[in-house]
């Protein structure tokens, strides 16, 4: 009974060298740079930081394109307001397709008309005499 169950030991053993030897050659086959999957993978990383770098550029433009606009903007309604402030002021000017007339002053009616006292001061010199 020990010799069969060496035997089983030792065929259990072969077995799993014959294994181990058949997954190290194809992660050997998996892991070259070349051809397997560690090429691919490496590929990848340097893509992976190449797109880092842009996007860090992307951000700083954009950053810088906000802060732009930004101040464009501040800019565009200072200039806004002063606009509407000088439309405002167009209303209270004449309009420039009517002619310019003179008031028309209605004299009164003689029946209407009010007899004007006009009271003068009396000269200096008579004022001194009077003292």
């Amino acid at each position: 009974m020990d010799l069969i169950a060496d035997i089983l030991l030792v065929a259990g053993s072969f077995g799993a060298a014959i294994y181990c030897y058949v997954l190290a050659s194809r992660l050997k086959r998996f892991t070259t740079l070349e051809t397997g999957m560690g090429g691919a993978i490496a590929v990848l990383s340097a893509q992976v930081d190449d797109m880092t770098r842009a996007l860090e550029q992307a951000r700083g433009a954009a950053n810088g394109s906000a802060e732009s606009l930004e101040g464009l903007t501040a800019r565009g309604e200072a200039v806004a307001r002063r606009l509407e402030l000088l439309v405002a002021s167009l209303h209270d000017l004449p309009d420039p397709k009517a002619p310019l007339k003179a008031p028309v002053v209605e004299e009164p009616e003689e029946e209407e008309r009010r007899l004007r006292f006009v009271r003068r001061r009396a000269s200096r010199s008579t004022l001194e005499a009077a003292e």
